[in-house]
């Protein structure tokens, strides 16, 4: 059987799947037997066996339960409370306001929670009903929310980024210091936006709030300090050579347990919740690592990344035209797939002629998952804009329409990242050195 031939009946069988509802480990994993048995009958069994377990016997992937535990533990603490409390002093005089409390919360809630959706959940139940009350304009309010939303996916400890990781063999540590400065890039472009937005449209923002007197800035750092304190702690111990990341995440639990119980955000039953939560997100995560490992095996087999990659390496591409094919790609894909698998379907296939193009395989990493942060704002499936509109009750694509501005940000940000890759790689590179 030729290779277009095999393509075409791969992706039909998967997109079938996927369409009947079937759960997307499993679908990758019936995609992987249907291409065995086209190309090596009778190898299926045992190579299933030897890579589904190769794929979960992985000692870095234990980060991946405690960083979602950590998240699970501070989504049902006061912490978004806090978060918003101790923001609201130094963002009120901006122009824009308290608008950019969404962001940096969001920023700051994704530093010690790695989940995009609970990002959005979280700081969005607290700043919503206050930005209303106070007379802030919903579409910017909700817009905001939206787009920062997003840095849970980015802005380590990233449960994407650990999956991209395992995925395709790369330093962990690597992958979540290459997130940072692309983080706070992201953030001072959506702050930027905020401010130009609200001076344009001054009779659509409510009047400036007086200043904050010193007692209300000190009560805002001791606000604030146990979430600054555990970022530096989880962030800082990587960086520093203390601790690996499945170290550091057990630091983040322990802090994240040290915070509840101090602040009483936490009870018996929002504990057994927070266990329970992190349970059935690492069993999903796993389901799929599962599934990709066996498909990314499978398609070693059929010789279609193999010939994809020389057929691209043939065409003579830049890395800039390479690059900005894979972006409409992967935003195609957003419409209709998850990011987490959007990460695991495409790695096997994409990344030989990424890496045949001279692209390094930690900044492609930040690459994709600033294009997988699309997908979160994109209808019909954009998972953020199901969040807010449990949130609020709006339509989905009325809130798509709310969260453009930040979409067309995210694609900036983007080209801003490939132009100059150093924004992702300084800080691995300086972890190395030292």
């Amino acid at each position: 059987m030729d290779i277009m031939t095999l393509s075409i009946i791969l992706v039909i069988v998967l997109f079938g799947l996927l369409l009947s509802g079937l759960w997307v480990g499993f679908s990758l994993m019936a995609v992987a037997l249907v291409a065995m048995e086209l190309t090596r009958p009778g190898l299926a069994g045992a190579v299933f066996a030897t890579k589904v377990w190769g794929s979960l016997n992985i000692w870095d992937l234990t980060a991946l339960p405690m960083f979602i535990w950590m998240g699970e533990i501070l989504f049902r603490s006061r912490l978004s409370s806090d978060l918003f409390r101790g923001l609201a002093p130094f963002t009120r005089r901006l122009p824009g306001g308290l608008l950019h409390a969404n962001i940096m919360g969001c920023a700051l809630f994704a530093a010690v929670s790695g989940s995009s959706a609970a990002t959005t959940a979280t700081v969005g139940r607290m700043s919503l009903p206050e930005l209303k009350s106070r007379g802030y304009d919903a579409n910017i309010a909700i817009g905001t929310l939206a787009g920062a939303g997003t840095f849970g996916f980015l802005i380590p400890p990233s449960i994407i980024l650990i999956v991209y990781g395992a995925a395709t063999e790369q330093s962990i540590a690597r992958l979540f210091l290459a997130g940072v400065l692309p983080g706070l890039m992201l953030a001072a472009l959506f702050a930027g936006y905020v401010m130009i937005w609200a001076l344009m449209n001054r009779d659509r923002m409510p009047a400036p709030d007086p200043a904050p007197t010193w007692a209300e800035r000190w009560d805002a750092i001791r606000a604030l300090g146990p979430t600054v304190a555990l970022i530096v702690a989880v962030i800082g111990s990587i960086y520093a050579g203390l601790a690996s990341p499945t170290e550091a995440a057990v630091i983040g639990v322990v802090g994240a347990l040290l915070i509840s119980g101090l602040t009483g955000g936490l009870d018996m039953e929002s504990a057994k919740a927070s266990i329970t939560g992190a349970a059935i997100t690492t069993c999903m995560i796993a389901f799929i690592l599962a599934g990709a490992s066996f498909l990314t095996v499978a398609m070693g087999y059929t010789g279609i990344p193999r010939q994809l990659a020389a057929w691209i390496g043939e065409q003579g591409y830049s890395q800039y035209a390479l690059l900005s094919a894979l972006l409409v790609f992967f935003i195609v894909l957003g419409f209709f797939l998850d990011g987490i698998s959007i990460v695991v379907l495409t790695t096997s296939v994409i990344l030989p002629m990424v890496m045949a193009a001279g692209i390094d395989p930690i900044w492609f990493g930040v690459f994709l998952v600033l294009v997988v942060e699309m997908s979160q704002i994109t209808p019909p499936v954009g998972f953020n804009l199901f969040v807010l509109q449990s949130i609020t009750g709006r339509g989905i694509f009325q809130i798509a329409r709310m969260a453009l501005p930040f979409f067309l940000i995210l694609v900036l940000a983007t080209a801003i990242l490939s132009i100059f890759p150093e924004i992702a790689l300084w800080l691995p590179n300086t972890m190395l050195n030292r």
